[in-house]
């Protein structure tokens, strides 16, 4: 089943305005990342189309278009929950959209690494114990500690995303 090029194209003539930043959700497109998020949350106005099943005509993405976009390697039935995905990523990012905008800088991918891993109260359950620097107050340990945790991280888990060059 393919979406047909009228009712999408009349829909899109009537969204569209001058600064308007198109999006069709397709596995081919360019891979969502922390660096398009950032790209997307600096546009003035964004239309995300969503497919279903086998997409939409060609016509609609060749010219009406401005990028395919994908969220993984994978194949969902329809495009909606990758729209979702795409708004919650970028809408995080556009200024005052959260209340401590500092807290943006050190989560994952932002310096191409994982984020440190978190701990609370209690200081002990079932025998495991939050890591001891953490709990001395110590501001420029608890960073090392932190920095040294990401590098540890994403070297085990995702080495892909440090720069090894």
């Amino acid at each position: 089943m393919v979406i047909k090029v009228e009712p999408v194209a009349k829909a899109l003539k009537e969204l569209k305005k001058k600064d308007s930043y198109t999006l069709m959700l397709s596995p081919r497109g360019n891979k969502l990342n922390q660096g398009k998020s950032r790209f997307l949350a600096n546009q003035k106005h964004i239309i995300l189309i969503c497919g279903h099943y086998e997409g939409v005509d060609q016509r609609i993405i060749d010219y009406y278009v401005d990028e395919e976009l994908s969220i993984g390697d994978y194949i969902l039935s329809g495009g909606e929950a990758a729209a979702i995905v795409v708004v919650d990523a970028v809408t995080r990012l556009v200024q005052g959209f959260l209340g401590n905008e500092s807290s943006l800088e050190k989560e994952s991918f932002e310096k191409k690494l994982l984020e440190f891993p978190q701990y609370t109260r209690p200081k002990e359950y079932d025998g495991h114990k939050v890591p001891e620097v953490l709990l001395k107050g110590n501001h420029e340990e608890i960073e090392r500690w932190r920095n040294s945790k990401s590098h540890e991280l994403t070297q085990k888990i995702r080495p892909d995303l440090l720069d090894l060059t």
